[in-house]
């Protein structure tokens, strides 16, 4: 696949979202003015989390921005906490979280005084939900294999990816593995790729911390 292709299908697979080095300040700003008008909160570390959130979505029938769901890309667990002690008690919210991050997702829910969580299914009545490991993770073993490589050949990536797996740190690894380490090798892949096998999974694998969420706002 030429260069051009290659890079028409990167914008198409970022349209509608904010992307390059401003990206992050852009997005929660976004987010930040239609909080007003927002009946919930939905606060996810990154950008990469709310485009599988909202792609996902959508596969299922719901915008949620006109459903008066506000996704807040919050810039990293350390700022969910932040924004949940800012935005008070009465605004409710649910979110995303990584496995190594649930400690501290924890103890700033309950900062905030929206109730004490010691397990991960407690911390699930308060709408958070923990990913198993992170979000790539999660979209991998939802697409499969045999289909997250497929989805990387239609972008014209199968070869770059190839080129990874014979390096000496990871031709040992898993797949799984490799492919992890891949998508998020660039903050613009794993932006492409959240969209990408979000829309390419079967709905019945879907992740689900995703698909709780979703039922929880």
């Amino acid at each position: 696949m030429d260069s051009e292709k290659r890079t028409a299908l990167a914008r198409d697979a970022l349209a509608g979202y904010a992307h390059g080095p401003l990206a992050p300040m852009i997005a929660r700003s976004r987010a930040l003015e239609d909080l007003a008008e927002s009946r919930a909160v939905v606060l996810v570390e990154g950008i990469s989390d709310q485009i599988a959130l909202e792609t996902i979505a959508a596969r299922h029938g719901r915008a949620l921005d006109t459903d008066g769901v506000t996704v807040l890309p919050a810039g990293g667990a350390h700022e969910i906490v932040k924004l949940s002690i800012e935005l008070g008690p009465n605004v409710p919210i649910g979110g995303l979280c990584d496995a190594a991050e649930e400690p501290l997702i924890k103890k700033g829910l309950a900062d905030s005084g929206r109730g004490e969580s010691g397990s991960s299914e407690e911390l699930e009545t308060l709408g958070f939900f923990v990913c198993r490991r992170d979000l790539e993770d999660e979209l991998i073993r939802a697409a499969g294999i045999e289909n997250a490589l497929a989805v990387l050949e239609s972008q014209g990536d199968l070869r770059s990816f190839q080129r990874l797996q014979l390096q000496p740190a990871w031709r040992e690894r898993p797949v799984s593995a490799q492919l992890r380490r891949f998508l998020g090798s660039g903050a613009r892949r794993k932006l492409r790729y959240a969209r990408l096998l979000a829309g390419s999974i079967d709905l019945d694998r879907s992740p689900r911390p995703i698909e709780a969420l979703l039922d929880y706002v």
